[in-house]
């Protein structure tokens, strides 16, 4: 059986160090640290994600500036929030949440976003910063697939790397970075053909295809390390329970594929708190940059 990448349990590892981080460096930097999550609209997934992300500033003690705006809100009234988050001093990160509303130029908005506040490592700027291998803030999911893989030990130097996926929120930014540390990078996407044949030759697969089971034991040869980066809800004939929680899934076959796999991370529970544990890596990178703390959060960095 393959080993169990524990995300759950890093991102908590790293929690545990982000709060003992922020406590000697209140007294210095005169406030905490300041994260803004902007939300439009009332897409549900969105409202998940973004609920964890402020229960775990709360944890560890970062601010929240975040503003949740109403679905018909013009690419003006969000422009003037980012604008004015942008001013504030005590706002260290800014993340815009994904997706918008069809009609907003989601692309536009994120260029809007100050670089150096930039949560969530999109500004064009800090993306160019990554394919150029300078020290920026990183994309928040490639970043933590980094770092759990660094965790376990994962080999990454030399290996043959296949990602499934191409966004730029994902896909893209996953490659560059394990272009970084030295692995041989395919990038499979909706046009590749013969998917099967690419994955098999993968010693790291890493899916984010947003298609929900579409990866099974037929695309991995064994040994492989497989990387699961979708979560998607089980649909169900029958109402949930009230308190109960939806069943989720991946992109991956899990039970399938953990037979054949060396490592694979489980869904829930793999990646999706890394991807939270990196904002708050990026929001605290920031806050001590501006106030002139000693930045000691580079390990965890891509």
């Amino acid at each position: 059986m393959a080993l169990r990448l524990d995300g759950k349990k890093l991102a908590q590892e790293i929690e545990k160090r982000l709060q003992q981080e922020i406590s000697s460096g209140l007294a210095y930097a005169k406030r905490p640290p300041g994260l803004a999550v902007i939300r439009v609209g009332d897409d549900p997934a969105s409202g998940v994600y973004v609920s964890h992300k402020e229960k775990a500033c709360a944890r560890i003690g970062v601010a929240n500036y975040g503003a949740h705006l109403s679905g018909d809100s013009s690419y003006e009234e969000i422009a003037l929030k980012i604008k004015a988050l942008n001013a504030d001093e005590n706002v260290d990160g800014i993340l815009l949440q994904l997706p918008l509303p069809r009609e907003i130029d989601e692309a536009s908005l994120l260029k809007l976003i100050d670089p150096d506040k930039d949560a969530d490592g999109l500004h064009t700027l800090n993306l160019g910063r990554l394919v150029k291998g300078e020290t920026g803030p990183r994309s928040c999911t490639p970043a933590g697939v980094m770092t759990l893989l660094d965790h376990y030990q994962i080999p990454i130097k030399e290996k043959r790397a296949v990602v499934i996926g191409r966004s730029i929120l994902v896909g893209k930014p996953m490659a560059l970075m394990l272009q970084a540390a030295n692995a041989t990078v395919s990038v499979a996407h909706s046009f590749t053909k013969e998917l099967t044949d690419l994955t098999r030759q993968a010693d790291l697969l890493v899916v984010a295809a947003g298609r929900p089971q579409m990866i099974g034991s037929e695309h991995v040869s064994p040994g492989t390390v497989v990387v699961d980066i979708g979560i998607h809800r089980i649909p169900s004939s029958l109402p949930f329970k009230e308190g109960s929680k939806p069943k989720l899934c991946g992109d991956v076959r899990f039970d399938e594929v953990a037979s054949i796999a060396s490592a694979i991370t489980p869904v829930p529970g793999g990646v999706g708190p890394m991807t939270v544990a990196m904002l708050l890596v990026n929001t605290l990178s920031r806050w001590q940059q501006h106030c002139g703390l000693s930045f000691s959060l580079g390990d965890l960095l891509p």
